[in-house]
């Protein structure tokens, strides 16, 4: 009898992909152990061991998922880019690990746009020497792209599917085995590879989806990410809970607004994961309207990526669903995880998000290092956690590791968000410590004047930055105006008297500017310290983190800023 890598092993569905080029495949449980077999069969026959890499440059494909599941079987090591990141992106991360292994897609879909990734191969190849095999996997419902490439050798994916699987018998690795490697964001220096422990993190995440969010088996859970972030590890181990996870690829917005949220109804999404600029777009398509929809199913919508303003919060209840745990949650790569998030048994109070995280000795600390509530401050933790990272690969002695998180304070991890707690118990996330603004030498977040910006009607989106100006910090606003309309004093003025009345006069910002588009990391943060850099006239690092490098040119020299 074959064993079989999960405990379930039927024919209802566990995986669901969906393309925004109307593709939909649909893996059962029985067929999700079988692959993985054949793919641990395949790997065991070119040799692949214990702690060597495999790495996958990939869409959020269903395939993705396998690799992923039979990579950490035998006790491999996972690390995984999603083709939005460039050649020099993808080089200056998996150069780093070395990896044995690298699984590719022939091309992707966004917005409508084909994207060839096959003919990037060759510089790959040309700079990671220590790369032996390559797979390629054709795009679901698309024939393998024609390439100059595939005259070398490699494996298709459809090959290994054919394979007679090998009755497999699990070897148990000890519980801080290394599972995969993220990498931070790399926009201010070459990305972190941060190595994550295998027992750390399937513990912390079945804690966050059976105790914070509810999660059932058969319940089928939604969340819109890439593989080349954290939350597509997250959405992975939902499959321990015995639930279905629902895959898509591509532009969340592609010929309609409420794509996601007809995706929801279609699919019977019981938790709706998202981010917070999108639900933020949502709101401002003004498209919605919950009697156009039937999420009966719909339990949970979780949002993340950036704090969640009440506006957003009154949104989804007025416009997408009343009786819904709507769970903000906050936490990052570094933890693969969240330190504050939904707590099913207390009420929602928009703008902040509920509760820390059960076993996570999570506070807020002012610049000596004492707890403050109610204040503004350096979100930590005390104690130890599942997920506090194995180490960052080929750190010495732990020297960046111990640099990136333990510096601030004595044997405290400090996260780098600037964070309040209230009375309720509740967290607020104001933004990240080094994206505070100083004006005056008093510490302001960037979420308040963000949360006041995004309401105008007018502007699209925002981006705020402190600059350095005759000795002191001045507040400067980027927008993006929305057609037929104009930046005009009229509505600066709007702006500022809006920031004034409803934070504080030491929020409104000296100067408000009209911008083309905000840089983003491609996991869509918007980067300010990169901006404040620029405007600054210092060097700027790595701009192939960045989705879109070449808005940064905007900034340069602008007349505004030179008075």
């Amino acid at each position: 009898m074959q064993r079989t890598f999960f405990q379930k092993n039927d024919n209802s569905k566990a995986i669901t992909f969906i393309s925004e080029n109307g593709t939909k495949k649909i893996r059962t449980w029985r067929e999700l152990n079988k692959n993985v077999h054949k793919l641990i069969t395949f790997f065991k026959s070119i040799k692949v061991k214990e702690k060597d890499r495999v790495v996958a440059y990939l869409p959020n494909l269903i395939e993705t998922v396998e690799a992923f599941i039979a990579t950490s079987a035998i006790g491999s090591i996972w690390s995984s880019c999603s083709p939005d990141f460039g050649v020099s992106g993808v080089i200056e991360r998996f150069s780093q690990i070395k990896p044995k292994v690298l699984i590719i897609c022939d091309k992707y879909y966004y917005n409508g746009k084909e994207i060839n990734v096959l003919e990037r191969l060759p510089f790959i190849l040309n700079k990671i020497k220590s790369i032996k095999h390559i797979i390629i996997i054709n795009y679901p419902g698309k024939k393998l792209s024609k390439s100059n490439i595939l005259n070398k050798k490699y494996t298709n994916w459809n090959s290994i599917m054919k394979i007679n699987p090998s009755i497999e018998k699990f070897k148990k690795f000890n519980f801080d085995h290394e599972l995969t490697i993220l990498y931070s964001s790399g926009t201010t220096g070459k990305p972190k590879c941060i190595c994550h422990r295998s027992g750390g993190v399937l513990l912390q995440h079945i804690k966050e989806h059976q105790l914070h969010n509810e999660i059932k088996p058969s319940d089928n859970i939604f969340y819109f990410t890439t593989c080349g972030w954290m939350m597509w590890n997250w959405l992975v181990s939902v499959l321990a809970s015995k639930a279905s996870i629902v895959l898509f690829d591509g532009s969340p917005m592609y010929k309609r607004n409420d794509l996601l949220i007809k995706l929801a109804e279609e699919e019977k999404i019981t938790l709706f994961g998202v981010s917070a600029k999108y639900i933020d777009a949502l709101n401002k398509s003004n498209v919605l309207n919950k009697k156009k929809y039937n999420l009966k199913y719909l339990r949970t919508i979780c949002s993340t990526g950036s704090p969640l303003s009440e506006d957003s919060f009154k949104f989804i209840y007025k416009k997408v669903k009343t009786n819904v745990h709507l769970a903000s949650i906050s936490g990052g790569t570094d933890i693969i995880s969240c330190f504050v998030l939904g707590n099913i048994y207390e009420p929602v109070i928009a703008g902040q998000i509920q509760n820390k995280g059960l076993g996570m000795d999570v506070d807020i600390f002012n610049d000596n290092g004492k707890p403050i509530k109610n204040k503004k401050g350096e979100l930590v933790c005390k104690n130890a956690f599942p997920t506090v990272p194995l180490k960052f690969w080929n750190d010495k002695n732990d020297v960046k590791f111990k640099e990136a998180y333990f510096k601030k304070f004595k044997k405290v991890w400090h996260h780098g968000d600037f964070a309040e707690i209230k009375s309720s118990g509740g967290f607020i996330i104001h933004g990240r410590s080094d994206a505070t603004l100083n004006p005056g030498g008093v510490r302001l977040g960037t979420s308040e004047i963000y949360s006041e910006v995004e309401k105008f009607k007018e502007i699209k989106e925002s981006l705020v930055i402190g600059q350095s100006w005759n000795n002191d910090i001045r507040i400067i606003l980027f927008v993006i105006i929305k057609e037929k309309y104009q930046l005009n004093e009229n509505l600066i003025k709007k702006i500022k008297f809006q920031i004034r009345k409803n934070v504080s006069p030491r929020h409104v910002p000296s100067k408000i500017i009209k911008i083309k588009d905000i840089p983003k990391t491609k996991n869509g943060k918007i980067v300010e310290l990169t901006v404040k850099n620029i405007i600054e006239g210092n060097k700027i690092k790595n701009k192939e983190a960045l989705a879109n490098p070449e808005v940064l040119d905007q900034f340069k020299n602008l007349k505004e800023l030179q008075y």
